[in-house]
């Protein structure tokens, strides 16, 4: 991300110096806490400087130079607690595992992996594209196109049991939902509600994560035309348009009635040791996000 801000930054300083020929204007957005659900960066100032919005956004996200961003998946997050009276793993009849319980559980969930989104006409037909199954995955590595359109479940944390020899008297789960366009978070409430009441052992609740579904904005918009043609200049190819597998600040620019699109470095080795970008990948965003606010607020 340093990547992208860095291309946000010098995207601003080049047009100052030729502000005159510009038919607009131009805010630079630099906030904090987007890993940590961005209400107290992004939303924020959405929410209480509404005079910077602007008409349309450009955000350097990881995101590869292969593909073009106009919308992304929801993240909903959910922790399911399983309790038990416990005892010594030597007398099972005494009572069940949490731990047994937890894992069942677990097994259940994954079948919301396989609720159909409801898609848009326009956002369907974007992500039917010839080229956009090539690009994700030329961009986010090969099987990523699968996911597109697809909830996925990622349980990242279970914490359950004290001892080898105890009957777990209780287990913690906390699991990572990404729901793409077309499902609704009140579809998925509902699939997990039917879920844990076959537990009467179980609970569970949200977690801290984002309160809205998928967001999108128009794929045939001007901004991506114009950043397909500045990539096609550059590089010799064009960059398809697609969802985003992971989330940005530019959902709250979405909700707020703005178009916002994404074009960044690679996320390869994102979050990994020695997280980089490639120097001439950055220099290419800089390129790009230049040119292509350029040809968005050129005076007629």
């Amino acid at each position: 991300m340093k990547a992208g801000t860095t291309a946000s930054i010098m995207t601003f300083v080049y047009l100052n110096r030729v502000k005159e020929d510009l038919g607009g204007s131009v805010t630079l957005t630099v906030v904090s806490d987007e890993e940590s659900g961005g209400r107290l960066g992004a939303g924020w100032l959405v929410e209480k400087v509404p005079e910077y919005l602007g008409d349309c956004v450009l955000n350097g996200e990881p995101s590869s130079p292969y593909t073009v961003r106009f919308g992304e998946k929801a993240v909903y997050w959910v922790k399911f607690t399983v309790r038990t009276p416990g005892g010594h793993s030597a007398y099972p009849h005494v009572s069940k595992s949490a731990n047994r319980i937890a894992a069942a559980l677990i097994r259940d969930l994954e079948v919301l992996e396989a609720l159909p989104p409801a898609v848009p006409e326009k956002v369907a037909r974007a992500l039917a594209g010839p080229d956009v199954g090539a690009g994700a995955e030329r961009g986010l590595g090969a099987g990523a196109a699968e996911f597109l359109q697809k909830v996925t479940l990622n349980v990242g944390i279970v914490r359950g049991g004290v001892k080898v020899n105890m009957l777990p008297a209780a287990c913690e789960i906390e699991a990572d939902l990404r729901l793409p366009v077309g499902v609704d978070r009140a579809e998925v409430r509902a699939a997990i509600e039917r879920i844990v009441s076959r537990y009467p052992e179980a609970s569970w609740e949200e977690g801290a994560s984002q309160r809205a579904n998928a967001t999108w904005t128009d794929p045939e918009h001007p901004m991506v035309g114009h950043i397909q043609d500045n990539v096609q200049a550059l590089l010799g190819f064009r960059p398809p348009a697609i969802i985003s597998l992971g989330g940005t600040d530019c959902r709250f620019w979405r909700a707020a009635g703005v178009p916002a699109y994404v074009y960044g470095p690679s996320p390869a080795g994102m979050g990994a040791p020695n997280e980089s970008v490639a120097i001439e990948e950055f220099l290419h965003v800089v390129r790009t996000h230049v040119l292509s606010a350029f040809d968005y607020l050129r005076a007629p």
